[in-house]
Order: structure tokens, then C-alpha cells, then sequence
């Protein structure tokens, strides 16, 4: 990927960054942190029809200018962007999704996550999976439990495969499974048309947005916004009405709804609230 046109001021502006510009793994874990809790994860493009584009124009137009969020690709295209222009050795990978589904599930490869090599180890970077995204970079050294500013996390390896897994409540709970294979730019297209446009995506019938802050996390699913404190405690809250869904997504998680009369009309028209 040519890095010539990021604008890396733009993107520390945005995440409020204001640290060294080295290609250091301190540098990798601060920006790891911050960016998750400045850019949510949203899929208000794909529910109101709106085309997602991923090339660089356009990711720096939606992400910086608007100060829109996005999903997995638009997140972690835009750190990988910023990442290589800071002098880090990062390529992409593809993950197959399994939150919620058997560990031997045999899902697209739908998700981005990233590469990075560093002081003689491979990590994993990910600022892109919703309401469980990573919130520090994790050492590529399976069954290491690693402790972020959020959950712990770890990376199991089976079969030729690795999985990244979150412990949530004392549970370890499987996010996705990825290989080595390096993935490309028009592996991300594929991907991202597939869940543009296939009947089956869940971005076109649900609302998924989230951000992690330092001290909880916001996970919305449909009509239950989740918040989860560091430490433990978690509340769940029901929407009830499309209005009070609009104000919910623009004050607590800070998402810039591009048509909030479309939302409202969509959320009903999906029966994801009543009124």
C-alpha cells in the first residue's frame, strides 16, 4: 500500500495522540489504546445503504474530516496506513469470524486484523472487532494470557490455525481464527462487497456500534446498549424508542449518524424498536 497521501497529523489529531513518532512497541501499544476509544466501531453506511469505500481518499475523508467510525476494514486500513508511515513493518491478514458461533465453524474470512514485526516478535494488532476489540497489541506466543487496559486476552494455536480468545467473566470466549496468510487490498474488496451486499450480513439488518474508553466499554447490539466497567460490573440497558436509539448512539458513543431521520425509518422498518 502507498502511505504517500496519509495524512499521519490528521490521524494523531484525531485520537488525540501527542507522543513519539519512533516505530517502537510503545508507540504501537499507545496508539493501540487510544485509537479504539477516539473512532467507534459503527455500521451506519452499510444499515442506511450508503456504500463503504476503502481507499485511502476516502477512509481519510470519512474518518478525519467527518469524524465518522466505521468497521473492521475502514478501522484497521487506517491504522495499518498510519503504522507504515511511522516506519512499522505491518502487513494485513483475514480472520474467520466465531463470536457466537461452534469453535469448528466454517465462516468467511470477513474480518481484518494485522501483522506487525517488531524487536525480533510477531504481534497482532487489531482496532477493529466491536464491542471486544483489542485494546493493546498482543505478542504473537500461544497460550500467553496477556493483560490489556481492558480484558485479558490470549492466542491458542490448533491446527496450523491461531485463535484469538478474550476472557470475559472468567470464560474464554473465541473471537476469530486467522493463519499466516498475508491478505491484500483486494481481499478487503471482496470481503467488504460481500457484506455490502449479501442477504445474510448482519450489517445490513442490525445496529452494531461500540467504543472502549479507559474505564468501560459500550457495546450496542440492535436495541441493548451494554456497558462494561473495567473490573467486572457490566449494566444492560433496552432501547425503547428509534429517538431515543438516535440519541443513545450520538451522546454515549459520540457516532455522527449521516441521515438520523433514515436511522430512525430504518430501525423501525426492522422492527429493532417499536416506536
Amino acid at each position: 500500500m502507498n502511505d504517500a497521501s496519509f495524512d499521519l497529523d490528521a490521524y494523531f489529531a484525531c485520537i488525540g495522540y501527542r507522543g513519539p513518532i519512533d516505530a517502537s512497541l510503545a508507540t504501537l501499544t499507545t496508539l493501540h489504546r487510544q485509537h479504539p476509544q477516539a473512532i467507534p466501531f459503527e455500521n451506519m453506511d452499510p444499515l442506511l445503504g450508503i456504500a463503504v469505500k476503502l481507499d485511502l481518499a476516502s477512509l481519510q475523508d470519512k474518518i478525519f474530516a467527518r469524524r465518522r467510525g466505521g468497521y473492521c476494514f475502514e478501522h484497521n486500513l487506517i491504522f495499518m496506513h498510519a503504522l507504515k508511515a511511522l516506519g512499522f513493518e505491518v502487513s494485513g491478514l483475514a480472520a474467520r469470524v466465531l463470536r457466537g458461533q461452534p469453535e469448528d465453524a466454517i465462516t468467511a474470512r470477513s474480518h481484518m486484523l494485522l501483522r506487525i514485526e517488531l524487536d525480533g516478535g510477531t504481534y497482532i494488532a487489531d482496532v477493529g472487532f466491536g464491542g471486544l476489540t483489542m485494546t493493546a497489541p498482543l505478542l504473537l506466543e500461544p497460550g500467553l494470557e496477556q493483560q490489556t487496559p481492558h480484558e485479558t486476552f490470549r492466542i491458542i494455536e490448533t491446527s496450523g490455525n491461531f485463535r484469538v480468545q478474550a476472557n470475559v467473566g472468567g470464560d474464554w470466549q473465541t473471537l476469530h481464527r486467522f493463519d499466516m496468510q498475508p491478505a491484500y487490498e483486494v481481499d478487503y474488496a471482496v470481503a467488504n462487497h460481500y457484506l455490502l451486499t449479501h442477504p445474510s450480513s448482519h450489517f445490513l439488518s442490525s445496529v452494531v456500534a461500540a467504543r472502549a474508553l479507559p474505564d468501560r466499554r459500550y457495546a450496542l447490539r440492535n436495541n441493548r446498549l451494554s456497558t462494561h466497567h473495567v473490573g467486572g460490573r457490566s449494566e444492560q440497558r433496552e432501547i425503547a424508542t428509534a429517538t431515543e436509539f438516535a440519541d443513545i448512539l450520538e451522546s454515549q458513543l459520540d457516532i455522527i449518524i449521516p441521515d438520523r431521520a433514515a436511522f430512525e425509518t430504518r430501525v423501525r422498518q426492522l422492527n429493532i424498536v417499536k416506536a
